[in-house]
């Protein structure tokens, strides 16, 4: 039976991922044979309930084309070009932000975050289920180039470290380019832990990357797991600037390692990685017995808060919520976690981000001060490497075509 005939189409479905068929076509204001037509033209994804001949349709497809369709007053998260929060580029399967929630590879990060490490994150995003990457066996090569590196970079900041080791740490790796998928896996948890090394100043081992980084700054293992939370709610978030310049570089044949230097290059920022030193920056101004005052004249003056606010979240962003959640369980810090966003919602009518969420965690646990950006890097390398096998699988060079506005042509 087609989609038309079928008169069993009641269920929506799980927690707002999806529509029926009734409710798709209100939310478009369109017919049901309107409906099918943007699905048979893959505007619009459709599933099989399950035990039901009904279909079912993605709430975030329905919703990004109806923003798509309204005038430009009513797009609140879309300019005029696909690039700058616009229409999907392409598919992936890797993450999805739907309902103001994230999910990797279908699974809650909110569930995630409760116990996984990193290194099971790590493999879930890259679809290698048995963890085999992150092996005892699997560590970086002790090259002396990348240890020259190392030591000659050792006053820079970390993420300029780690853009100087990995530029010479490819030719070091004999299997840089096994591009089988155990192979491109195995290599992404090499690169991971070359990187968190450099991170902590310490030597590249086997210990999960939370537990390194809590040896190496100090942290007491009773808190150790809050690294561990901040790494896995950091580690992907759809097609951010980062993990696009990943799937660029590696789209034309690069490697890994070298889509992970095209990837922290971007992060560095000051409006994507960078935005987490800044909010860090900025805590002293919350720390202040004036804080209000200053805060008042910060926006009086036109100033944008660090750490504060995103496109993608209209009511807050989760991975912030659920950080700070956390962090809130510790009385002696509440003043950071939990007046200070309250207050600044009530001012400014915006929503704490991950970038405070992660100053803060810095902040209490007395870290370096590159540390929120630091374990920004680290975390999103491994959406990076799932990015860059994703891109890889497709077989795809990513070349968009530029619309030209110049002068006219001359003729003749």
């Amino acid at each position: 039976m087609n989609e038309k005939s079928d008169k069993t189409e009641e269920e929506g479905g799980e927690e707002g991922l999806y529509l029926n068929a009734r409710q798709a076509a209100a939310e478009l204001s369109i017919s049901p044979a309107t409906l099918y037509a943007y699905v048979s033209r893959g505007l619009i994804r459709s599933e099989p309930v399950p035990g039901s001949r009904a279909k079912r349709y993605r709430a975030e497809d329905v919703r990004s084309l109806r923003e798509r369709r309204a005038p430009p007053e009513e797009k609140p998260h879309s300019g005029g070009s696909p690039l700058q929060w616009g229409a999907p580029l392409f598919d992936s399967e890797i993450s999805l932000i739907s309902e103001g929630e994230l999910y990797y590879r279908g699974v809650p990060v909110s569930e995630l975050m409760r116990t996984a490490t990193f290194e099971n994150v790590a493999t879930l995003l890259w679809d290698q289920r048995d963890g085999a990457a992150f092996s005892s066996e699997n560590v970086p090569v002790v090259d002396p180039v990348v240890e020259a590196v190392r030591v000659a970079t050792k006053d820079r900041h970390p993420l300029d470290r780690i853009m100087s080791a990995l530029a010479v740490a490819a030719s070091a790796d004999a299997q840089t380019y096994n591009q089988t998928e155990e192979g491109l896996a195995a290599t992404g948890a090499r690169i991971i832990r070359l990187m968190t090394a450099i991170v902590s100043g310490g030597e590249a081992d086997v210990l999960p990357v939370h537990e390194h980084l809590a040896d190496h700054w100090g942290v007491p293992r009773a808190q150790a797991h809050l690294l561990r939370m901040a790494l896995v709610l950091i580690a992907d978030h759809e097609l951010n600037a980062s993990s696009f310049t990943v799937r660029c570089a590696v789209s034309t044949g690069s490697n890994l390692y070298e889509g992970v230097i095209a990837g922290t290059a971007a992060l560095k920022g000051p409006r994507h990685g960078g935005a987490s030193g800044r909010a860090s920056a900025q805590l002293n101004m919350f720390k202040a017995e004036d804080r209000e005052a200053q805060l008042r004249q910060s926006l009086e003056l036109g100033m944008k808060l660090a750490g504060f606010g995103h496109l993608l979240y209209r009511n807050g962003d989760p991975r912030a919520r659920f950080l700070l959640a956390e962090l809130a369980k510790n009385e002696a810090w509440t003043d950071l976690v939990v007046d200070v966003p309250t207050q600044v919602l009530a001012i400014s009518g915006v929503h704490a981000n991950i970038d405070f969420a992660l100053a803060v965690l810095c902040d209490v646990l007395t870290l370096p001060s590159h540390a929120a950006m630091s374990i920004f890097a680290l975390g999103r390398t491994a959406g990076w490497i799932a990015h860059a096998m994703e891109q890889k699988r497709s077989g795809q060079i990513i070349r968009p075509r530029a619309r030209y506005v110049g002068p006219a042509p001359r003729v003749g």
